[in-house]
């Protein structure tokens, strides 16, 4: 039993750290900026739907 959770915890650490060189620095700042203004953008959006529906009634 505890071979299999070593073996599942060193496949896992070593996918991850093959994978980590790939992954630069500059994409995860982007990734970031535009998940911040995706984010923003859809709560304005909200905000100004709701001030639409709240006029019309």
């Amino acid at each position: 039993m505890r071979a299999d959770i070593q073996l599942k915890v060193g496949t896992a650490s070593g996918t991850l750290l093959s994978i980590s060189p790939t992954i630069f620095t500059e994409d995860i700042l982007k990734t970031i900026l535009l998940a911040v203004v995706g984010a923003t953008v859809s709560f304005m959006v909200s905000l100004f739907l709701k001030k639409i529906t709240k006029c019309k009634k």
